[in-house]
């Protein structure tokens, strides 16, 4: 296969993105840190941070190492496409060496946007001393480092590996190891952070009525240092995933779609969705630069309005790009670039439909919203209201989206199959850098508030940083709509990609098709609609389990030093930062094995075809809890804060305490379990199809117990 020449503007695009990150963190770092108290509790959440990340990344070390050995050893290094092959174990070094770069990868960018982001809160609260748009600016360039780091690194990681290898099956080990590192740092991030928050919230807000981020509540530097691990590391590492594993669809699926035209045609198409995706990343930096320039009262319209720049500019330049590579392309027909305008054509609406569900998540979770006011009033009528309120909100938010990404599919599969549902998911992501920023902003200004009181910076900072948080909570919410619906597109993609390396593809296409009447292959579904399932439940029980530990060591330090609630000691912040820690990696490790574990034993047991179904219903049912989750605890949140704000009688009333319970259920569903579906599911789609030939060895691919039915029909 030929690789087009004009494949290196994505790296030329992943250099600058580097570049880029670089030179805006030395533009934060910069930025004055504000007064002795402010220097110090941003000290605490650092010093937090980073001994959270290190002891994570020495498990994972260990994890990443086995993976390794595994694929090295164990995994067949080629596959007859379609059709059961004759297989010799050998080892795969490319994939194996691939899934080391792709797992390093994660971590660089995941830990890169960490560091700056716990340098940029303390800095930014100190901008809100200035002007709101002062502390904007600073929140908003150290979450763009992490964007940044997130395209940057996928772009040189699969534009390399490809340029060299020259097939996309190598990029599978990249994805791979990107995937495996981002359900750690989802899980365990998202664990520690509402280990903490839930305590800080229970005994600090319900019990003691202390104000949010009180620096006499022990848990509150663990909350700050969960933000920085769960949402800018572990939410980086998430969309890492997801954008790797929508470029890898698209490439595999073209390597068979395509696979009967000109070498040079199909490397255009090999190569198409990497370079949309650094076009995106063009547009996203554009993006980004020109909301330096533009100020407003309203924080979280100047974040929409950066993303709504950032995708009029990837539309305009992806048509040049599209136009370029057509005209480049040696012995490329008309009926062949048409195929690829309608492709692009695909991207485009998969954009569209990813801005669909971030309208829906912010018309479900922002504050001056109805739902969200009416979770607010539900409030009033005490605790179990406020939670039936919030979780039918959450339950009836699922339905546009569902709605947006049938209609993607549907007029992305009219236009180019498969492959155009793949590059739907492709678009969907196309301006991740952006997507990125606005989430990683969020955990910065709610920092910053935190520090804004912390240091005493006064009523009308701590106001100031209060508009950038409030905005920051709907940006998150926005981002997580963006990054389940891009996963689901993603992981149907890599179905189809499955599907036909299985030789299970449609019967209309020549294949055997998944018959859902074969008992086999209905359990598979069934088996995936409850995979999801489990896996939430044991993310919230691991964090009520955590709480629990957290509360009662809050409880303690308050009773057994009364200086502590009058402000003459500071409490124990290490105590508390390390239940978190503990607790988070201890319970993690069941959901990762899980995760891996699953497809491998549906495959071996039931079948290549049942585990296509297995993927499937895994999807259609995370797909609902992970919306679900997310936009029920955005609104609780928002609901909380709202009556912070001054309406229903304001703090300290029941109407209030009602909303804290309603916040306190919503915390592991909007920041553990909601979001952590996404990565789930593109770890179990990824791990299907990368030990695909594993499975074929295993009675042809029909699984253990046909061979076990044959045997036992054979004996009656």
């Amino acid at each position: 296969m030929v690789v087009p020449i004009i494949l290196i503007v994505a790296l030329i695009a992943g250099v600058i993105s580097i570049a880029a990150a670089i030179i805006f963190s030395i533009l934060v770092l910069k930025e004055d840190p504000g007064n002795e108290k402010m220097i110090e509790v941003s000290g605490y959440i650092e010093e937090g941070a980073k001994t959270f990340i290190k002891t994570q990344y020495k498990i994972l070390s260990i994890f990443v190492g086995v993976l390794f050995v595994v694929i090295l050893l164990f995994l067949p290094s080629e596959l007859t496409e379609g059709k059961i092959p004759i297989i010799e174990l050998e080892a795969n070094w490319e994939q194996a060496i691939a899934y080391l770069v792709g797992s390093a990868a994660s971590m660089f960018a995941g830990y890169l946007g960490m560091i700056i982001g716990v340098k940029a809160n303390t800095r930014a609260a100190q901008g809100c001393t200035k002007s709101l748009d002062k502390g904007f600016d600073v929140a908003f360039f150290g979450g763009s480092v992490m964007g940044l780091a997130v395209v940057g690194s996928a772009l040189i990681g699969v534009s390399t590996i490809y340029w060299i290898f020259q097939t996309p099956v190598v990029i599978l080990g990249f994805s791979f190891g990107a995937s495996t590192i981002a359900l750690f740092m989802k899980c365990g991030g998202g664990i520690f952070t509402k280990t903490a928050d839930v305590g800080a919230d229970l005994v600090g807000k319900a019990e003691y009525h202390l104000p949010e981020d009180d620096v006499r509540n022990p848990a509150t530097i663990a909350d700050n240092v969960g933000d920085n691990v769960g949402d800018i590391a572990g939410m980086g590492s998430d969309l890492f995933d997801s954008f790797v594993a929508s470029i890898l669809a698209a490439m595999l699926l073209s390597n068979v779609i395509f696979a009967s035209l000109s070498d040079a045609v199909q490397g255009a198409f090999a190569i198409f969705p990497i370079l949309l995706s650094s076009v995106g990343l063009f547009a996203s930096l554009i993006g980004i630069i020109l909301i330096k320039w533009l100020k407003t009262k309203d924080p979280g319209k100047l974040l929409n309005l950066g993303t709504y720049i950032a995708t009029a500019i990837f539309a305009l330049l992806g048509a040049l790009f599209v136009w370029i590579l057509t005209a480049t392309t040696e012995g490329i027909t008309r009926a062949e670039s048409w195929i690829m305008w309608k492709n692009y054509f695909a991207v485009i609406i998969g954009l569209l439909s990813g801005i669909v569900i971030g309208w829906t998540s912010d018309f479900f979770t922002r504050a001056d919203k109805a739902p969200t006011k009416n979770i607010s009033r539900a409030a009033q009528e005490g605790d179990a209201v406020v939670i039936l309120s919030g979780f039918s909100y959450g339950l009836l938010s699922v339905v546009p989206p569902a709605i947006g990404i049938s209609v993607a599919m549907v007029l992305s599969y009219w236009l180019g199959g498969v492959y155009g549902v793949a590059m739907a998911a492709v678009g969907m992501l196309a301006i991740v850098g952006t997507v990125v920023s606005n989430d990683a902003y969020g955990p910065i200004v709610d920092n910053a508030r935190a520090i804004a009181e912390q240091g005493g910076l006064g009523e009308d900072v701590i106001r100031t940083a209060d508009k950038l948080d409030s905005a920051g909570n709907t940006a998150k919410a926005i981002t997580k709509g963006f990054a389940i619906g891009a996963a689901n597109l993603a992981v149907f993609a890599l179905l189809f990609s499955f599907a036909t390396e299985a030789g299970i593809i449609a019967a209309i296409e020549g294949g055997t098709g998944m018959d859902l009447l074969n008992i086999y292959v209905l359990i598979g579904a069934f088996l995936g609609v409850v995979a999801p399932v489990l896996f939430s439940a044991l993310l919230i029980l691991s964090v009520q389990k955590n709480a629990t530990v957290m509360v009662e060591e809050i409880r303690n330090q308050f009773e057994s030093n009364p200086k502590i609630l009058e402000g003459t000691e500071p409490p124990d912040f290490h105590k508390t930062i390390n239940i978190a820690t503990k607790g988070a990696l201890k319970e993690l490790i069941l959901p990762s094995i899980l995760s891996v574990s699953m497809p491998l034993l549906v495959g071996i047991i039931f079948g290549v075809a049942a585990l296509g179904a297995f993927i499937v219903g895994a999807i259609l049912s995370g797909f609902v809890f992970a919306i679900f989750m997310s936009n029920a605890g955005g609104a609780w949140d928002n609901a909380k804060k709202w009556i912070e704000d001054g309406n229903l009688g304001g703090k300290d009333t029941p109407t209030h305490r009602a909303a804290i319970t309603g916040d306190t259920v919503g915390d592991p569903f909007k920041d553990t379990a909601g979001p952590s579906i996404n990565t789930l599911l593109v770890v179990m789609t990824l791990t299907s199809t990368i030990f695909i030939g594993l499975m074929l060895l295993v009675n042809g691919g029909d699984g253990l117990l046909a061979l076990l039915e044959a045997w036992l029909r054979g004996l009656f």
